[in-house]
């Protein structure tokens, strides 16, 4: 069994984004990690060649930055990274560049991938999602949030990335998929205010027009992270190579459940699916088999 990583990533350093852990984590059940780099206005590329590994293989893109519609862009490039992957690997696992895996769970993986590697019914595996939010101490259980997606895939060129990248479709029908029982660290939404508002100034221009920014992304040096409903405390244990990272935060973050005011319909549906694990009305984009 070969398995071949796969990520895309631009301007890592500008928005601080977590590229380095996010393919360190699985890089041990890797047989090669393809990088698809894109024109960036910092030292990306650098700071992707700087990871000490002969399983990373780069090659170098152009971002369609006319693409304003729903993050095609996205999957756009993901489709490249996918494409650069040689025949001869089994499965194909996409990591995007906020997110991380916990070693605990790399057993688990593997052995997934050995059990389905031959069935031709299984088109990839699914993952649990964890996504914390300000802080690394905090995570958003909010229908926002979504608690799962497709993170590895079969080596098929028929499959192809889904609108935003967020997850895969074949001939734009649902993968047909396997639970398995690992989680994606989702970091995204943790990083100094600065740069995550930064980030949602340059990010936000994937899904929409000048319009749209002007009246929905405020002209601030800093991020107001106060602008959340539901989050509660993270009592698991972050993946290791979160350590360095988590070690040097250097801005506080602070939330209190008692000055967020929900609507009647998100704190009904909220208390449905606490009392009975189910999300009404909940996104797909798969097909557990």
């Amino acid at each position: 069994m070969k398995v071949c990583g796969f990520t895309i990533i631009r301007n890592a350093i500008k928005f601080d984004y977590p590229v380095i852990e996010s393919i360190t984590s699985i890089l041990p059940i890797c047989d090669e990690f393809l990088v698809a780099v894109g024109n960036s206005d910092d030292e990306t590329l650098q700071l992707i060649q700087s990871i000490n590994s002969p399983k990373i293989k780069i090659i170098e893109t152009v971002w369609d930055d006319s693409l304003r519609e729903g993050g095609k862009v996205l999957a756009n490039e993901t489709n490249k990274a996918f494409d650069a992957i040689s025949k001869d690997f089994d499965w194909c696992f996409y990591i995007q560049s906020d997110e991380v895996v916990n070693e605990n769970d790399h057993k688990t993986i593997i052995d997934a991938m050995k059990q389905y590697q031959n069935s031709t019914e299984v088109d990839g595996l699914l993952f649990n999602y964890i996504h914390f939010y300000g802080s690394y101490d905090y995570v958003g259980v909010s229908r926002r949030w979504y608690r799962k997606e497709i993170r590895i895939i079969k080596n098929n060129k028929i499959i192809r990335s889904y609108k935003d990248a967020q997850g895969f479709r074949k001939n734009n029908d649902k993968l047909a998929v396997k639970q398995i029982n690992a989680t994606i660290y989702h970091y995204g939404w943790v990083k100094h205010p600065k740069f995550q508002q930064a980030k949602q100034q340059s990010f936000n221009k994937m899904w929409h027009d000048d319009n749209w920014m002007k009246e929905h992304v405020a002209d601030v040096d800093e991020f107001d992270y106060s602008r959340v409903d539901l989050l509660t405390k993270f009592n698991g244990n972050h993946p290791e190579v979160m350590k360095n990272r988590i070690e040097k935060m250097n801005w506080k973050f602070s939330f209190d459940p008692t000055q967020i005011k929900l609507p009647l319909k998100l704190k009904l549906t909220h208390f449905i699916e606490k009392t009975t694990g189910k999300r009404i009305g909940e996104y797909k984009n798969y097909r557990i088999i």
